[in-house]
């Protein structure tokens, strides 16, 4: 019996240096539960509000926004993580050393990630907007030309994301393979996905308005609302988006030159 508690707590105890050892993990304990009670609080607000007879917005059905909304997040979050996993499946075959002695060079290993997001992408997609029209006879398309700018927008913000957490699992090691799952969700209440600016907090809106899918997915109420394509928001989202993405490759850059230099590249995984 002593063996046994002994074993047990030897390998709770292994697993509790693995936790400690890593923030990512450590963070993402408080993180979804955190993410979960603000997202879906501020939803429940802006439905309290859209309800009410004074600010209702008649013939707009709540089922239509939402089903709009969750198909262009996942334009947002599934980008992300089509560019992050075509990147981790270099890391989990250990392949990523060989790469970085080839001739390849940081930005054409990128554009080739970029590519395969939008491939996973569309492939992930198109079936999910079909599904939408036959369950709930939600048409993504018949919003028309606007939808084009928001996926533009959308994807370059995902590849942008993308960039800086495949360079934070390059530095930090497979420990770190976790922020390809929750980063994204971190923008999630302040992009007003599912609700909009407004409702955010007066000290929180200018920081919702640094974000370039919050251009977007106020585009898209507009387009649901008053059937208007909003091109100035579209505009401003693709200035942030090419900052975004610059600012992005100069940090995949940056720490991948800082993993080289501390000698991480062969280690990766063990």
């Amino acid at each position: 019996m002593n063996a046994s508690l002994n074993r047990i707590g030897a390998m709770t105890e292994r697993y509790w240096y693995l936790l400690r050892s890593s923030w990512p993990r450590l963070l993402e304990l408080v993180y979804w539960p955190a993410m979960h009670m603000i997202v879906w609080g501020l939803l429940q607000l802006y439905l309290y509000r859209f309800n009410d007879p004074a600010s209702a917005k008649a013939g707009i059905p709540v089922s239509g926004i939402l089903i709009a909304a969750v198909l262009m997040w996942d334009v947002l979050a599934r980008g992300q993580l089509g560019f992050t996993f075509s990147f981790l499946e270099e890391m989990w075959s250990r392949n990523i050393a060989s790469l970085m002695m080839s001739p390849l060079r940081s930005w054409e290993l990128a554009a080739s990630l970029m590519i395969m997001s939008l491939v996973r992408l569309l492939f992930g997609m198109i079936p999910v907007t079909a599904l939408a029209f036959l369950l709930f006879k939600f048409n993504l398309y018949s919003l028309g030309f606007s939808i084009a700018p928001m996926f533009i927008n959308l994807f370059m913000t995902s590849c942008a994301l993308g960039l800086v957490v495949s360079g934070l699992v390059l530095r930090n090691g497979l420990g770190a393979e976790s922020l390809a799952f929750s980063m994204m969700f971190l923008l999630l209440p302040l992009t007003c996905v599912y609700y909009p600016v407004t409702v955010l907090p007066m000290w929180l809106q200018p920081l919702s308005w640094c974000l370039s899918p919050t251009y977007v997915f106020e585009s898209l109420r507009a387009a649901l609302f008053n059937g208007v394509f909003r091109g100035d928001l579209m505009l401003e989202a693709f200035g942030l988006n090419l900052i975004y993405l610059g600012l992005g490759f100069y940090a995949f850059v940056i720490l991948l030159g800082n993993a080289r230099d501390k000698g991480v590249l062969l280690t990766m995984g063990e």
